[in-house]
């Protein structure tokens, strides 16, 4: 336990500089104007106005001076806002929270700085590419599974049955199945597959995310003139709609439904 202990004692040790060092770097931003942690904001102004007159680059051409400036005008840049110089003042007495002053250090100089928009549009093309890479993944791995099946494999050498008339072929390159064949094959499977549907780019998140305003309205279209067909004129229901309230009836996706049903 000892040995933990002077090893954790250590470790924060080594994150000490570490958490306030992202404000001025490896010096203190109260040291490099001359002051105390207890000055006021006067203090504060009158310590840059100052130290400017003595390294600024129009007053002092020294390369080292324009150095040391860069270092100042930081300092009180930081200092001078009372909330940055407040999350400042917590770094130093609380330096074990490295990751909370380092975020808090970042959020208040570049959070401001971002646009908000190009935040989102990040965030939902990040998510969409996300969300492709997995639908495509699981597609392919479904498809695989598919041609495993004993179904899949007969129904295969039937439509070769069917495409040949029966007659085998007997060219060298012909012991599997036709490439077409297995392929009209795929193309019919690929629409009975349920739960697990070809990727598309009108599903993906950024897409319905753009076109919202759209679906909203549609969806609204379609209620209303659902309501006054049905609701207001009394009208007998057609038959698509039949079908798409015998789907809400029995908690079935429609395009199950149009499966099991190829006329509705």
């Amino acid at each position: 336990m000892a040995a933990a202990s002077h090893l954790l004692s250590f470790f924060l040790l080594l994150l000490l500089p570490a958490s306030n060092a992202i404000y001025c770097d490896e010096d203190d931003c109260y040291d490099l104007l001359g002051l105390k942690q207890d000055a006021n904001a006067s203090d504060i102004k009158k310590a840059y106005y100052k130290l400017s007159l003595k390294y600024h680059p129009d007053k002092n051409p020294d390369p080292e001076s324009r150095k040391l400036f860069v270092k100042i005008a930081n300092a009180y840049e930081i200092l001078k806002d009372e909330s940055t110089r407040e999350q400042y003042d917590y770094a130093i007495e609380h330096p074990e929270e490295v990751f909370y002053n380092t975020a808090q250090y970042y959020r208040a100089y570049y959070g401001h700085k971002t646009d908000p928009r190009a935040v989102l549009i990040g965030l939902l093309l990040i998510v969409s590419a996300f969300q492709y890479i997995n639908q495509l993944t699981r597609y392919n791995q479904a498809m695989e599974s598919v041609k495993q099946t004993p179904a899949y494999k007969n129904r295969l050498k039937a439509l070769e049955f069917e495409r040949t008339g029966g007659i085998a072929s007997k060219k060298k390159g012909h012991k599997q199945v036709d490439k077409k064949v297995e392929e009209e094959l795929s193309n019919e499977v690929e629409l009975q597959i349920h739960g697990v549907e070809k990727p598309s780019v009108w599903r993906l998140y950024g897409v319905q995310f753009i076109l919202l305003p759209y679906s909203i309205g549609k969806v609204l279209s379609w209620k209303i003139c659902w309501f006054w067909r049905y609701r207001v004129k009394k009208l007998p229901y057609t038959w698509e709609d039949a079908c798409y309230l015998t789907c809400i009836s029995l908690q079935i996706p429609v395009n199950t439904w149009k499966n099991i049903e190829p006329y509705c």
